[in-house]
């Protein structure tokens, strides 16, 4: 819901601020007051075009904020997150236009860019008049409008789902024949491969392992001695093994007498006599190590350059081997299964295709079924508003070609109007006129109330043409709508403007030399004196008033 409008060198604004409540509310004024630059504020506010043409004579920028009031889970809330903008308790959008044609958008105080103004705008205001460009009038809304009205949108969610899991299949099954397809024309090659791999038979880790024991053999002689020279020192005859048995012999008898202070001594040369024959058997573990072969080397060197070379002939790390080995051998596992493969993807894809076919085909009927329904609805309020030779037709036409099934169903959806009996049904905005076509989009608001999720409408002179009982009728169903919704009408009928909860006049005023326009909300005698006005004209009479009174009481 809009709570709120503030608009800042508008053309003949200067400083406005304004703010709405839920229920009808009607704008009404003198031709040429300023209606229509309110409505053009808003929709500057929401996304429309900038034009340097709406800044105000002698102001650097024009700049509109438009604050609204959203329930938990309306669908503007989604955009916001999906642009990584923190969803608040009120959204504010502002805009401003430069005098040279510029303009700048933001979202609660973050910058944003035009696109999603206007994307926020067609899920928060829907305006209903002559130069409609979306929401209803957008053949691709129509059908899950019906989907809504007929309480659908479960089914066509279990159609979406079905639709999805079978193209997933045929996905899959297109993957696995373009696959088998590559590894076919591969056949040869990938036999040859596998096999050099697996007489190669490389391991994970083994160039590592191989290139630091090349680096041991090639220094074997000078390791051999040094270790011989360093085992000669700790074993032998004068080994520091036998100098520590001996320490610890000579200690240990006579430890007794030094009163407890030699047992640390003992105890450290101990430990030292420990460590010192694990020294010495590490030097044996090292010396059998080195002590090879003298080709060793030759065949480690050979082992590596082969893993080293076959890296290279495949483009690949010696440790990528082993996985290009088994994802070779899988490619030859799939030639050899492809039909079985094929086989059961094709089945599991022409099961899938059933379902989704079973699942759309329910959903078609339950919407020709709707579609009945609502057209009866939308006929039984187009002859109150004078649009009793016109016929309403919700069009659900089924789509042959497999091609254009889709998410959302197997048929198209579209609404249609004949204005004139005989003549064939068109698209809402290319058959009717101005008129006709805000008084259209009357009857189906009406209709849909409670499906929408777009909490303001705004109509444009739903009342052109038309006076007397018609636009009575239109008053009451405006005054419907405004039950449930947040309902801004621009009019000229003293019909339309009792009807309101809220009546806002338009008004021209003159400071020096300049005009401004401005918005006074009336109530009491100067709500009863404009619809007076609206009646009689410029002089305002007394049976103006008493039939402006009479308007009043009976809005109901």
């Amino acid at each position: 819901m809009l709570a709120s409008l503030t608009i800042r060198d508008v053309v003949l604004i200067e400083r406005l601020g304004l703010g709405f409540r839920k229920g009808l509310c009607v704008l009404t004024g003198e031709t040429g007051a300023g209606k229509s630059i309110l409505l053009d504020a808003l929709g500057l506010a929401l996304g429309a075009r900038a034009d340097s043409g709406l800044v105000r004579h002698g102001a650097d920028q024009a700049s509109v904020t438009a604050e609204f009031e959203l329930s938990g889970d309306h669908p503007a809330l989604a955009i916001l997150r999906e642009q990584g903008l923190d969803p608040e308790e009120r959204l504010v959008v502002r805009r401003t236009v430069s005098a040279d044609g510029r303009s700048r958008a933001w979202v609660n105080d973050q910058a944003v860019g035009v696109g999603l103004l206007k994307r926020l705008g067609e899920e928060l205001v829907e305006v209903h008049g002559q130069f409609d460009t979306h929401g209803l009038l957008n053949p691709q809304t129509h059908r899950s409008v019906l989907d809504a009205y007929a309480g659908l949108s479960a089914h066509a969610a279990q159609v979406a789902a079905a639709y999805r899991a079978w193209r997933q299949v045929e996905d899959a099954r297109a993957n696995a024949a373009a696959e088998i397809a590559r590894a076919r024309s591969e056949e040869e090659y990938l036999r040859h491969a596998v096999a050099e791999l697996d007489a190669l038979a490389p391991k994970p880790g083994e160039e590592e392992e191989l290139a630091e024991t090349r680096a041991v053999l090639m220094h074997r002689e000078k390791l051999v001695d040094a270790l011989n020279a360093a085992y000669g020192e700790l074993s032998g005859d004068r080994g520091v093994e036998r100098a520590l048995a001996s320490a610890i012999r000579t200690l240990s008898r006579i430890a007794d007498k030094a009163a407890g202070k030699l047992d640390p001594v003992i105890a450290a040369l101990d430990r030292a006599a420990t460590e010192a024959g694990e020294a010495i058997a590490g030097l044996q573990a090292v010396s059998s190590d080195v002590d090879m072969d003298p080709q060793a080397l030759e065949k480690l060197e050979e082992r590596l350059f082969a893993l080293r070379a076959a890296a290279r002939k495949h483009g690949v790390d010696v440790d990528a081997l082993a996985p290009l080995r088994k994802d070779m051998a899988d490619r030859l596992l799939l030639i050899e299964d492809q039909g079985d493969l094929l086989a059961r993807l094709a089945r599991e894809a022409g099961a899938a295709r059933d379902a989704y076919r079973k699942a759309a085909e329910s959903l078609s009927g339950e919407r020709q079924q709707a579609a009945g329904r609502l057209d009866a609805a939308v006929a039984g309020e187009l002859a109150p508003l004078k649009l009793e030779k016109a016929k309403f037709r919700t069009l659900v036409e089924p789509l042959a070609d497999e091609a254009d099934w889709a998410a959302a169903g197997m048929d198209r959806v579209a609404f249609q109007v004949a204005t004139n009996p005989g003549s064939p049904p068109g698209a809402l905005n290319k058959i009717a006129s101005g008129g006709e076509l805000a008084r259209f989009m009357l009857a189906l608001k009406v209709v849909l109330a409670q499906t929408s999720t777009v909490g303001t409408l705004v109509f444009d002179e739903v009342d052109t043409g038309i006076g007397g009982a018609v636009a009575a009728a239109v008053g009451q169903r405006l005054s419907t709508l405004g039950h449930g919704l947040q309902v801004l009408v621009v009019t000229h009928s003293p019909q339309v403007a009792a009807r309101g909860s809220i009546h806002l006049k338009v008004q021209k005023s003159v400071k020096g030399e300049q005009v401004t326009t401005g918005v006074v909300e009336l109530d009491g005698d100067d709500r009863r004196e404009e619809i007076a006005r609206m009646l009689s004209g410029a002089t305002v009479t007394a049976e103006a008033r008493a039939a402006a009174d009479s308007l009043i009481a009976g809005r109901g």
